[in-house]
């Protein structure tokens, strides 16, 4: 367990003020150890140049450099930002104007995406209601939320045909329902029917 390192009671230097301003908002000892690292990091960047000589433009550099040359992530990035907003607008109470700087982005990486015989492989590794609901979203391209929410009304075994509704965009729309998908989904609403009929009981 982290402790909180010891400050003056009537502290004078710039971090320990600091320090002491973080932990009277009530912050998290790992918020506090973060945002000071940043702002030490920012500090350093510009010389040991004092923070209330500074401003926007130097902010702007200090991102951008985190960018272009320490190769920072873009959750890295977001916490250096918020760790300088804080000093600025919370502690030095002299919000920065609008930020122009070189964002960090996300790495594009390629969905993983299974043979179709490693994903009956998976399939078969599954049973009951989690089966059937593998085999729609592989067999008929639904997604997990349209999976749960389809109801027997949006079955059309004549047809070879399932109604999605308020899928992506809140759109309905129709696609296939491939044949070996019948007698399991035929056998699953069966068995729904029967159990709520045991459910209600005997009517009197």
């Amino acid at each position: 367990m982290d402790i909180p390192a010891p400050i003056p009671a009537q502290p004078t230097r710039f971090l320990d003020r600091l320090r002491s301003f973080i932990r009277l908002r009530g912050l998290a000892y790992k918020t506090e150890q973060t945002y000071v690292f940043w702002i030490k990091r920012f500090i350093r960047f510009h010389g040991r140049k004092h923070p209330e000589t500074m401003g926007s433009g130097e902010v702007e550099a200090f991102l951008s450099h985190l960018v272009l040359q320490a190769n920072v992530s873009v959750a890295t990035q977001r916490v250096a930002l918020n760790a300088l907003i804080f000093l600025y607008r919370e502690f030095l109470g002299s919000p920065l104007e609008e930020l122009q700087y070189e964002p960090a982005r996300k790495p594009k990486k390629l969905p993983v995406v299974f043979s179709p015989d490693e994903a009956r492989r998976v399939i078969a590794c599954l049973e009951g209601e989690y089966k059937l609901i593998a085999m729609l979203l592989y067999g008929a391209g639904l997604r997990i939320s349209e999976a749960l929410r389809l109801r027997i009304k949006d079955i059309n075994f004549g047809m070879q045909q399932l109604i999605v509704r308020e899928g992506k965009g809140g759109k309905d729309r129709i696609t296939l329902l491939p044949e070996r998908l019948i007698e399991p989904l035929q056998k699953q609403i069966h068995s729904t029917l029967l159990q709520h009929q045991v459910d209600m009981g005997p009517r009197l």
